[in-house]
């Protein structure tokens, strides 16, 4: 079903971080004094940070069972031991700061690796890793991060706006504390936040509001039941009762344009938590037991494809496959605009089933350009699986703790 809203050898390696670099001249804005030379420093570069020729993917890896935290290096394929996390129960990330949960406290793990992306062109980089500190928030809060702020919103509605480059330092700094309270997670989007509202026991009303907390536009829309969202090159999603709201900026103005399923859809068929490549505009969330959801945020387009028993699901967008774990323990791989599917692997995990029911521990699939990566705790292991290649199976990180929390960073 398609419903539709009518209104992406050493010398090249080395050559390509010359051209990355050049490519930034004269995009910053300090300028050079008379008479002396222009700094050599690329644009985006943070002190203690090597520049790289291509993105530097490592994921973070937690078991909830023991604590144990690990780092794996998807360039040198190495495994480093981190500190141990007593009474774990989730792990989150915003591409270069690992949030690991817990009961009372949250710990920011810095991976030491990042996307600087200037638009036309993209910087990567690596660093050592290194603990930050916590932020004494626990289980049912929500961090949201953009290159300037990361905001962090108890399980209350009370959040508190931390300074990005206070983390960037190895410090978790002094929160600006936002006044009020808001229903879920404050998101930064183009320079401002973007809250929901509550008046009483009506649907949640958008407030954008300036880094200290003041409202400056109030989009004309309402979000009923309001769970999951995610920021994407055409702006902000946040998943509703009947579909989504795009919130989005132009030139200063904000806007939120309804993106409905067109039928009504059950409690627990709707899309609640989107999962996508970093920098994509297709997002998936399961549409209940044995179906997933696609937003084409472009098309502002809802695709159903009826699928096994999921696990977790994934796409790269932009013609690449829908990519399945469903409780045979097997990846699928479908084809979003016809539904039909076009590969699948031997079984890979052998708890599937028990794990489908796992909520936020369950096994998910991580996605980037080329590959994709899919936890199996039981297992003790992470594959990684090539999905333009008939979901072929290029690497297996075998591993001494069961990977039960994942996600990727360097994007």
């Amino acid at each position: 079903m398609l419903v539709r809203r009518n209104v992406i050898s050493l010398a090249p390696a080395l050559l390509a971080v010359v051209l990355l670099t050049a490519g930034c001249a004269g995009q910053d804005d300090t300028k050079s004094a008379p008479g002396k030379p222009s700094s050599p420093t690329p644009h985006g570069y943070v002190e203690g940070a090597a520049e790289a020729a291509e993105q530097q993917s490592r994921l973070l890896l937690a078991d909830r069972g023991t604590g144990a935290t690990r780092v794996l290096d998807l360039i040198t394929g190495k495994v480093r031991e981190t500190a141990r996390r007593a009474g774990l129960t989730g792990l989150t990330t915003d591409g270069r700061f690992g949030y690991f949960q817990g009961a009372d406290a949250t710990h920011v793990l810095d991976s030491g690796a990042w996307t600087v992306d200037h638009g036309d062109h993209v910087h990567y980089y690596r660093a050592k890793i290194k603990d930050v500190g916590e932020f004494p928030v626990g289980t049912g809060s929500g961090i949201r991060s953009d290159t300037g702020v990361t905001v962090v919103t108890d399980a209350d509605g009370k959040a508190g706006v931390h300074s990005r480059a206070d983390l960037e330092k190895g410090t978790i700094g002094t929160p600006v504390e936002l006044p009020g309270a808001y229903a879920g997670a404050v998101m930064p989007y183009a320079e401002h936040l973007t809250a929901l509202r509550r008046d009483g026991k009506g649907p949640a009303k958008i407030d954008v509001l300036d880094r200290k907390g003041k409202r400056v536009a109030s989009p004309e829309a309402t979000c009923e039941a309001p769970r999951g969202d995610a920021v994407t090159r055409r702006g902000l999603v946040i998943g509703c009762a009947d579909g989504a709201l795009l919130v989005h900026e132009d030139d200063g103005d904000f806007t939120a344009e309804r993106i409905p399923y067109g039928e009504d859809v059950p409690a627990k068929e709707r899309a609640t938590e989107f999962r996508h490549r970093a920098g994509s505009t297709t997002l998936t969330a399961p549409a209940g037991k044995d179906a997933v959801w696609v937003l084409d945020v472009t098309k502002r387009a809802w695709t159903r494809v009826e699928t096994g028993p999921v696990v977790a699901a994934n796409t790269a967008g932009e013609g690449s496959p829908l990519v399945v774990l469903e409780t045979d323990g097997a990846l699928h791989a479908y084809d979003i605009a016809g539904g039909k599917e076009t590969a699948v692997t031997k079984p890979l995990l052998k708890d599937a089933p028990k794990a489908a029911t796992g909520g936020q521990t369950a096994p998910v699939i991580e996605i980037d350009r080329s590959r994709a990566y899919v936890n199996d705790p039981a297992g003790k292991r992470v594959y990684e699986i090539d999905y333009n290649d008939d979901l072929r199976v290029a690497r297996t990180f075998d591993l001494d703790v069961r990977p039960s929390l994942m996600v990727e960073t360097g994007r």
